[in-house]
């Protein structure tokens, strides 16, 4: 059984660690004003240049299917958003969710499982990349289970004084190795990092 592949992730975050704003999680003031940067976007190339897999909340699955799709075929889209939107429809998908009994999207699963067991399964089948896209509440159980190997953060130059956090207390300690950094002109800073193996 091989549990080769890596599981990345990739999120956006303020200043103070939070992926929403005081306003609740549709709250996304402080992390919308950098998504259309050429940081933000470069790194949303990358971070799905080696997954094979996609894997989503259901609330985020269903915002993004219900909009990535139309970008795919829009040629006045940019290039980038466009390449992310045809890998996000072309890629096998696997949503996480309780309440979901059958995928409205192609090349979908859905699975009602805990999310660390999800996770388990997945390295253990096929190849390549399995890529956690922009879902807290897929990332929050990986980090506390030690499953994440790759982190890609963009890091919003704003400071929100509310909202969810990423990094919640009480996760296990854990080391990480800064393989790539990139800021814009905003203050927007694109990082990625590598979980040090101990």
């Amino acid at each position: 059984m091989s549990t080769t592949r890596i599981v990345t992730a990739n999120i956006s975050l303020t200043l103070d660690g939070r992926y929403s704003g005081p306003g609740g999680p549709g709250d996304l003031s402080a992390i919308v004003p950098y998504a259309g940067t050429d940081v933000a976007r470069d790194q949303m190339s990358r971070m799905c240049e080696n997954a094979t897999t996609a894997v989503l909340g259901r609330g985020n699955a269903e915002g993004f299917l219900g909009y990535w799709p139309s970008v795919a075929a829009d040629e006045n889209a940019d290039p980038r958003d466009r390449g992310y939107a045809k890998w996000l429809v072309d890629t096998d998908k696997v949503v996480l969710s309780s309440t979901l009994d059958d995928a409205p999207w192609d090349r979908t699963r859905v699975m009602n499982a805990p999310t660390a067991d999800v996770i388990t399964e997945l390295k253990t089948e096929g190849t390549g990349e399995i890529l956690v896209n922009t879902s807290p509440s897929v990332i929050k159980p990986l980090l506390a289970a030690n499953l994440l190997d790759r982190l890609y953060l963009v890091i919003c130059p704003q400071i929100a004084g509310g909202g969810q956090r990423l990094f919640d207390d009480g996760l296990p300690s854990s080391k990480w190795k800064l393989t790539f950094q990139e800021t814009g002109e905003s203050g927007v800073m694109a990082v990625i990092y590598d979980r040090v193996a101990e």
